[in-house]
């Protein structure tokens, strides 16, 4: 048994190993990120341009966009030469800041929809002292206390992943570095770092998840009190879009990281990694666009 970290690389089992299969896949995958890029930019652009959306929800939509474009961008291109070039190896260091970039960028973009989840709580609970309590320099704070809580769940994580050994010859059954396979790979003892992994899981997941389901308890409460119908339905119209949006990233990000080793399997792993970090990058923005009316008027 040798660490690969003075070795040389991984083999990333991906998707499929079928030639003509891989050609769909190359052209399915670009299709998905050139639609990723295309929305969220957008949304970047008319947000920077528009003084009409200068505001907290809007300054907070930027960037939850940019962190999609970091989060696909971590993945897919990645994803596409391999697909081009037929080639399933990756070098051990790349393997783990791939692995570290997305675990950065997970635990940024579940903050950051806490943050979005409390603002719409002050907008809808707290409507005259609203300007007040979400100023600039509070803006800025949640902005940057979300990547910094993303900076930390990436470090916990990485750190013990140093000194973990792997074999000469180690497949991951994976189309990415992501942690979990990579403990699966491991041919020394991983106790601690499942150990670590499951409890940051717990603790970031579950921490980010009470702010945004305390926020909307909240939010219902002082919604269902309105008496006219058009007002509850303007109220809710507000936060629908980012209901969505946390309701699929929770949904699979959560089953994926904390489900028992018994229901697990590579193509249902595979397939719930693609939805939470490949597809929801590209519906966000989607989403978004149809459901929010601010940005659906100035575009």
């Amino acid at each position: 048994m040798e660490n690969q970290t003075s070795a040389s690389e991984f083999v990333l089992l991906g998707l499929t190993s079928e030639p003509h299969l891989q050609s769909l896949l190359f052209f399915i995958f670009s299709v998905i990120y050139f639609i990723t890029l295309f929305g969220n930019m957008v949304i970047m652009i008319v947000i920077s341009t528009d003084p009409h959306l200068h505001s907290p929800m809007y300054f907070f939509l930027f960037h939850l966009a940019l962190t999609d474009i970091c989060y696909a961008t971590t993945i897919v291109p990645y994803m596409l030469v391999k697909f081009l070039l037929k080639q399933r190896t990756i070098d051990f260091s790349a393997c783990i800041i791939q692995m570290s970039l997305i675990l950065l960028l997970a635990g940024s973009e579940i903050f950051l929809l806490s943050a979005m989840a409390y603002d719409r709580y002050i907008a809808i609970c707290k409507p005259l002292q609203y300007q007040e309590i979400m100023n600039k320099p509070v803006c800025s704070r949640l902005v940057g206390g979300a990547w910094a809580m993303g900076v930390l769940h990436s470090i916990i994580n990485t750190l013990p992943m140093l000194n973990v050994q792997f074999c000469m010859y180690t497949e991951i059954k994976h189309f990415s570095c992501e942690l979990p396979p990579l403990l699966t790979a491991a041919c020394s003892r991983t106790f601690l770092n499942k150990l670590v992994l499951l409890s940051s899981a717990v603790i970031f997941g579950s921490s980010s998840f009470l702010l945004t389901l305390i926020s909307y308890i909240y939010i219902i409460s002082t919604v269902l009190k309105i008496q006219s119908a058009m007002g509850r339905q303007k109220a809710f119209s507000t936060c629908s879009s980012h209901l969505i949006v946390v309701v699929l990233l929770y949904r699979t990000a959560l089953f994926q990281y904390t489900k028992p080793s018994s229901v697990s399997s590579f193509i249902l792993d595979q397939l719930f990694s693609i939805q939470y970090s490949i597809l929801t990058p590209m519906l966000n923005p989607i989403i978004y666009s149809l459901k929010n009316n601010g940005v659906k008027t100035a575009l």
